[in-house]
């Protein structure tokens, strides 16, 4: 009788794992993690948006820059509000609100997701920027917080607007997913993407959400990242010191940390 249940337990062990996810190796994550690891910029870091939630750390170089994006309005538009004031136009985007936080007579609101696809209540971001500004070439910057969104919209930005935002601040979601291979091959190919053309120079863990371990490895569930075109960087060197003078809790939750695996400290 007891082989006999040992038997069964091995047969649903063995069907429980065939259709389990498959794990990332650790060093694959490793490496990613190092391809991140922040630089600091010539230009320094400034903050735009309230000192909590919504503010975010860029590059100080921001002439010549005619336009912010901002798809992801929810109830905050601090940010959007500062890019206005240094006389960017400001393009807002979300389905799930009617009208963004403030009024600007800079804000160019469409009530419409950011995805891959122009339908549903979606629309691409190449459509968005053509439709905004058809004949415009102009550099821009791109503020983006569209709840896990934000990858497949990475992969479906064409080279040329890639190349057309100076600065980007994207807030990554379920980073705790990165254990995960199929979400890992996913993630991976997002960030290549953006570090084919622009440096990572400001990593900001949200505290809204906590922190996974594996082995010596500690990724925040929820981080804001900011990336600044290489071709604007004359030299850079590694970011050591975390967290940053300007960075804020987004919450009143515990306080979170970069974890050191995450820059060259």
């Amino acid at each position: 009788m007891k082989q006999k249940l040992k038997n069964i337990l091995n047969l649903v062990l063995k069907r429980l794992n065939a259709h389990a996810t498959p794990l990332t190796d650790l060093d694959e994550v490793k490496g990613l993690i190092k391809d991140l690891n922040p630089v600091v910029p010539d230009c320094g870091l400034m903050r735009f948006g309230p000192e909590g939630d919504g503010g975010y750390l860029i590059p100080d170089d921001l002439d010549g820059i005619t336009a912010c994006y901002s798809p992801g309005v929810l109830d905050i538009s601090g940010f959007e509000m500062d890019c206005a004031e240094r006389g960017m136009q400001v393009y807002l985007a979300d389905k799930s609100v009617d009208n963004p936080a403030a009024d600007h007579d800079s804000f160019d609101f469409i009530k419409n997701f950011i995805g891959v696809t122009n339908s549903n209540g979606f629309v691409t971001i190449d459509s968005w920027v053509k439709d905004s500004s058809p004949h415009d070439n102009s550099d821009l910057l791109l503020q983006m917080d569209i709840e896990s969104y934000e990858y497949e919209v990475i992969l479906s930005m064409s080279e040329d607007l890639m190349k057309r935002c100076r600065i980007m601040v994207i807030e990554f979601h379920v980073l705790e997913e990165l254990f995960n291979k199929p979400f890992f091959r996913l993630a991976r190919r997002a960030f290549d993407k953006i570090l084919e053309t622009h440096h990572c120079v400001h990593i900001h863990p949200n505290n809204y959400s906590g922190t996974v371990k594996h082995g010596d490895l500690e990724v925040p569930k929820l981080m804001e990242l900011t990336f600044y075109r290489k071709d604007r960087a004359a030299s850079t060197h590694p970011a050591i010191d975390f967290p940053h003078p300007l960075d804020h809790e987004n919450t009143k939750n515990e306080p979170l940390v970069l974890p050191k695996c995450w820059y060259k400290g």
